[in-house]
């Protein structure tokens, strides 16, 4: 499904748009951010086994930070659990559970590919068809730094190539754990479809647009649907 044709099924749902910040939207936020935390706890017991797996098959630090974009421009360090590490290489000591990864990279190819040669374990693209990997940007809800819904944090690579004079339109929301595009395509969805539907959440932002997509995330996370 192209963004195109996505974007017209959804405006015919007929959203209404919300704008600025009103106290629904700081219940929400509020709301987000103690149910990131909740889950965080609930799932503690998971993501220490991830955590402890990942440093016995890479000999490295299991999470990776990335920079990223963050609302109103703001830089922000965005966690992942590692899952692409070279069984040849030589391996670097254990120096910490983070690894910061400074460079800022060149985008990615227009669509993502589905067998990633930097992905050499069976369990890191278990851990990346699933969304396992991004389990920790929960804690960025909780620090206020994220949303549960809204844009992808991109790179300023990202932005500056595939966003242009937009970019500054789509850093009004804070960046989600999910959004439009993830449930409508996701890995197999070029640059360009994801903008479209990036700024067709933006301009059409609204409570039943945010339920749609929270909702529909749950059966795309738990089949894989689309993910690699």
């Amino acid at each position: 499904m192209g963004g195109q044709s996505v974007i017209a099924d959804l405006t015919g749902l007929e959203f209404q748009t919300l704008r600025g910040q009103s106290a629904f939207w700081r219940a929400v936020d509020i709301l987000e951010r103690f149910c990131a935390g909740a889950l965080l706890l609930v799932l503690l017991p998971i993501l220490s086994a991830v955590a402890l797996l990942i440093v016995v098959l890479s000999k490295r630090s299991p999470l990776i930070a990335h920079p990223r974009v963050g609302q109103r421009g703001r830089a922000i360090w965005v966690l992942k659990f590692r899952t692409m590490w070279d069984r040849n290489a030589i391996k670097p000591p254990f120096t910490g559970f983070v690894e910061y990864v400074a460079c800022d990279f060149n985008p990615p190819a227009q669509i993502k590919k589905r067998a990633d040669p930097r992905v050499t374990s069976p369990f890191a693209a278990l851990c990346r068809r699933y969304s396992i990997d991004e389990l920790p940007q929960l804690w960025h809800v909780v620090r206020g730094e994220m949303a549960l819904i809204g844009p992808r944090p991109l790179t300023a690579a990202e932005l500056e190539t595939h966003y242009s004079s937009a970019a500054g339109e789509l850093l009004r929301m804070k960046p989600g754990l999910s959004g439009l595009w993830q449930i409508n395509g996701r890995s197999r969805l070029t640059y360009r479809q994801r903008r479209r539907l990036d700024m067709f959440m933006v301009r059409k932002w609204s409570a039943q647009l945010y339920l749609h997509i929270l909702l529909s995330t749950i059966p795309r996370v738990l089949t894989g649907e689309n993910a690699w």
